[in-house]
């Protein structure tokens, strides 16, 4: 009987948002205009295209910090009880070695980043020139 009361959560969680879209695609006034398909800049005109490409290393070195960030929030629980679950009489192996395995893979993961480069910031064309012009005086 509980996965009945999960589903109905899940189905009012998905229908309450869809049908606010629904009514606000029935009753918003459609005025179609040339500024409203432009980029805002503040009340400047626009100039050149809304599109920029950025270093793909930003979002590299993001997704390494939630990565272990939340390495970080499932550390910290298992160190608060670490001391209690042995006082408690749990075996050492039983209480260290699931830890010492997810910090193992954690650990694989970031030699494997490494090894391709994705913590490595590129450098410019204008910095290398300069590094090399440096170590030639």
């Amino acid at each position: 009987m509980s996965w009945i009361a999960i589903g109905a959560l899940a189905l009012v969680g998905i229908a309450i948002p869809l049908a606010m879209m629904a009514v606000s695609a029935l009753l918003r006034p459609s005025v179609p205009e040339q500024g409203k398909k432009t980029t805002y800049e503040s009340g400047e005109i626009p100039t050149g295209s809304g599109r920029v490409q950025l270093n793909i290393q930003y979002y590299m070195v993001a997704l390494l910090f939630v990565v272990f960030d939340i390495e970080t929030v499932m550390i910290f629980p298992w160190a608060v009880m670490y001391r209690s679950a042995l006082e408690a009489g749990i075996p050492l192996s039983q209480a260290l070695l699931p830890m010492l395995l997810f910090v193992g893979i954690l650990v694989i993961g970031l030699v494997w980043a490494w090894r391709i480069g994705a913590v490595e910031w590129t450098t410019s064309l204008r910095a290398s020139a300069q590094k090399t012009e440096r170590q030639n005086t």
